[in-house]
């Protein structure tokens, strides 16, 4: 097959140089023509780390401010050596000291227009100085370079090279404007300024480096930890799994064969035992459909479905099999919920059931289920232990899991004793407006169909 290519009339293939010309051009204009003016104060030196920690905490916050006296320092500097060209006007060599001085001053608020400002001053120090040399003055080449050098240290390497190529470019027309190129001291001027710039682009490339790779450490060093947790939290999660479904098969086992141990067993009995291996298998079938995805990385889930309020009854007939004397009280229109809310209220009512279990053994226990437009209310609530049965211990988790099903729904939450020595426990899911709207609309069409 023949690949054919349809070129656009009037339109011309760009190369990769004329990519990098425009690419040149976009940064050149983003660097020094756009923002001008823009207000970029030079920050505090960070007083961190372990030199720092000798110093008294006034001194040191002090401290922070020695870059700005820097600047200020290199502008005194270029000052002074305007005032000492050769110049026999006072008030000349004063005012050739400032207009090469203030730029460099104004690179603390204003760095992008310092430059220009510096650049736009060279001509005019160069006329005042009256000097044998042109393009620029002893002031001038100071007062640039410290510019440059200073908006380098501030910037990225590429507005440093815009900046150091202008410059060439004045100084190559305006050699020639003022006597010639090889009678100036463009360069000399370019050579000074040109290894200042690069030594300080270079600085600033390795301190970036070195963050970005001190970064990058630290980064490494917490996925690490957080894998290394996952790991392990991995491993206990498996030895779990074994060890739970292990015991509770045994018990599953036992359970059913039991009532063929025991001659003429009384009904009672035989019930009893069907009850703790249907609890056992249900028991081992959730574990192994919560815990079974860390077995194996392609685990793959049950396709059965979640329990939802519809199950209540079935769990309730589950706890009192058990002993335990629950009632449920429903108020509001019985709706469809989402199914996370289902899930959740189906699993606080379950664990709070099993607390009283634990905790309260032979005491009644409330349920009561209550729909509002808000969402749904629940109320667990029973009474003191009847102290016949001993209190089964328990890993204190029970309370943590129904706060953390809350929590995940930014739903409510309370939970206290009861005047009478029994238990309470509160929730309140919400569930949006648009929810209940769609939930009432998939029933409608469902009516419909």
């Amino acid at each position: 097959m023949t690949e054919t290519t349809t070129t656009v009339p009037g339109s011309r293939e760009r190369g990769p140089e004329s990519r990098f010309a425009r690419q040149s051009l976009r940064g050149l204009r983003a660097d020094l023509f756009r923002d001008v003016s823009a207000y970029r104060p030079l920050p505090r030196m960070r007083t961190e780390g372990p030199a720092w920690e000798l110093i008294p905490a006034g001194p040191r916050e002090e401290a922070g401010l020695l870059p700005h006296l820097g600047v200020l320092g290199l502008a005194l500097v270029t000052f002074a050596i305007s005032l000492s060209g050769p110049t026999d006007s006072a008030p000349v060599a004063l005012m050739g000291g400032l207009i090469v001085a203030l730029p460099v001053g104004l690179t603390l608020l204003r760095p992008v227009l310092a430059w220009w400002l510096s650049l736009a001053a060279a001509p005019i120090a160069v006329m005042l100085a009256g000097a044998d040399l042109y393009p620029w003055s002893g002031g001038s080449i100071a007062g640039h370079t410290a510019v440059m050098t200073i908006v380098a240290a501030r910037t990225r390497p590429r507005t440093a090279a815009w900046m150091w190529i202008l410059s060439a470019v004045y100084s190559f027309l305006a050699a020639n404007a003022f006597g010639g190129w090889f009678g100036s001291d463009a360069v000399p001027m370019l050579l000074f300024s040109g290894v200042a710039v690069a030594l300080v682009t270079l600085g600033q490339a390795n301190r970036t480096t070195r963050r970005q790779v001190v970064e990058e450490r630290t980064s490494t060093a917490v996925e690490r930890d957080r894998r290394t947790l996952l790991e392990e939290r991995t491993t206990i999660a498996r030895e779990l799994h074994d060890v739970v479904a292990h015991h509770m098969s045994v018990v599953a086992i036992q359970a059913e064969a039991a009532p063929y141990r025991v001659e003429n067993p009384p009904p009672e009995l035989e019930r009893a035992f069907v009850t703790i291996r249907e609890n056992a298998v249900a028991a081992l079938t959730e574990l192994r459909r919560v815990l079974g995805v860390v077995r194996a990385e392609d685990y793959e889930a049950p396709d059965a479905p979640q329990p939802t309020l519809a199950d209540l009854d079935r769990l309730l007939e589950n706890v009192r099999d058990a002993g335990l004397s629950v009632t449920r009280t429903v108020t509001g229109a019985v709706r469809e919920l989402p199914p996370g809310v289902e899930l959740s209220a189906y699993r606080i009512v379950q664990e709070a059931l099993s607390n009283t279990l634990r905790h309260a053994p032979g005491a009644p226990a409330a349920v009561e289920v209550a729909y509002v437009l808000g969402g749904i209310g629940l109320r667990v609530v029973n009474g003191p232990s009847t102290g016949l049965v001993k209190p089964s211990p328990g890993a204190g988790h029970g309370i943590t899991g129904m706060r953390e099903r809350v929590a995940m729904l930014s739903g409510e939450m309370t939970t206290e004793a009861t005047p009478d020595g029994g238990y309470e426990v509160t929730v309140f899911l919400p569930v949006a407006a648009r929810e209940i709207a769609r939930d009432e609309h998939d029933e409608h069409d469902e009516a419909g169909a």
